[in-house]
C-alpha cells in the first residue's frame, strides 16, 4: 500500500474539506482510493487462507462512500478523513463481526469483532459466556490476544488498543454480581482493536502482520458470531 500517497490525500482533505477543493483534486482521490482498494482486495485473498467464509467477497462489498452523511451531524464537512473496509462474511452492514482495517492520519488501526450488538443479543452473549467460560478465557486470555488487545476496560477506541469500546458500571441485569469473570459481562460489545503507525500498511509486507493480529482475534470473534447467527 501507497500510505504516503493515501495519508497525504487524506491530509489534504481535512484542511480542505469543501466540494470545490475536493473537485479540484479528484484525481488524487480517485489515485488514493484505487491504492487503498487494491490492498483490500490482497487482504481479502490473505484472510481467507485461515477464514474461508470471507472468501468469496468483492473488494466493493467490503468498503465505503467517502461521502459523508451529514443530515444528522452538526459536522458538516462532505467528505471522511480516513478509508476504511470492512471485511465481514455476511456484509458491511451486518451484525455478524469481521476484520476492520482503517486508514487515517495519526489513528492507523487493525480491528476485529462485533460492536453496537442490540441488548437481546448481548445478553444472549453472556450466557454463553458464563455457559462456556473455559473456551471463551480461551480466546481471550491467549498469550497473543492480551499482546494485541490487552483486557477488558472500555478505554474508548481512542486508546493505543482495547478489548471492549464501552462497559456498564455495574453487572447487568439478571447476572450475578459476585460472578468471578464479571468484566466479560460488563461489556457493551465485542469488539477489539490495536493501532498503528502510518507507516505499517507500506509495501506488501503488512498483510504478515495484520494476519497475525487478526487471527489472534478470531476465536472470540467466532465464538461471539456463533451467538450472532442465529438471529441473523
Amino acid at each position: 500500500m501507497n500510505t504516503n500517497l493515501i495519508l497525504t490525500f487524506l491530509r489534504d482533505v481535512a484542511a480542505n474539506n469543501n466540494r470545490p477543493w475536493f473537485n479540484a483534486h479528484k484525481d488524487e482521490y480517485l489515485s488514493a482510493r484505487a491504492d487503498f482498494e487494491a490492498a483490500i482486495g490482497r487482504a481479502i485473498v490473505r484472510i481467507a487462507e485461515f477464514d474461508e467464509s470471507i472468501a468469496h467477497l468483492k473488494v466493493s462489498d467490503t468498503t465505503y462512500r467517502f461521502y459523508r452523511d451529514t443530515r444528522f451531524s452538526p459536522d458538516k464537512s462532505p467528505y471522511k478523513r480516513h478509508f476504511g473496509a470492512y471485511i465481514c462474511a455476511k456484509g458491511k452492514k451486518a451484525l455478524h463481526g469481521g476484520y476492520y482495517i482503517h486508514v487515517e492520519p495519526g489513528a492507523c488501526m487493525l480491528a476485529c469483532g462485533s460492536y453496537w450488538l442490540p441488548t437481546n443479543i448481548l445478553t444472549s452473549c453472556r450466557n454463553e459466556i458464563m455457559g462456556n467460560i473455559d473456551e471463551w478465557r480461551h480466546a481471550v486470555e491467549s498469550r497473543e490476544f492480551r499482546k494485541y488487545f490487552g483486557r477488558p476496560s472500555g478505554s474508548g477506541i481512542e486508546s493505543e488498543k482495547g478489548f471492549g469500546i464501552a462497559m456498564l458500571k455495574i453487572c447487568p441485569a439478571g447476572f450475578p454480581r459476585d460472578y468471578e469473570h464479571i468484566d466479560y459481562l460488563r461489556m457493551k460489545d465485542y469488539c477489539c482493536w490495536t493501532t498503528v503507525g502510518g507507516d505499517f500498511f507500506e509495501g506488501d509486507g503488512w498483510l504478515d502482520e495484520a494476519c497475525r493480529v487478526f487471527r489472534a482475534a478470531k476465536p472470540m470473534m467466532d465464538f461471539v458470531n456463533s451467538v450472532i447467527d442465529d438471529y441473523e
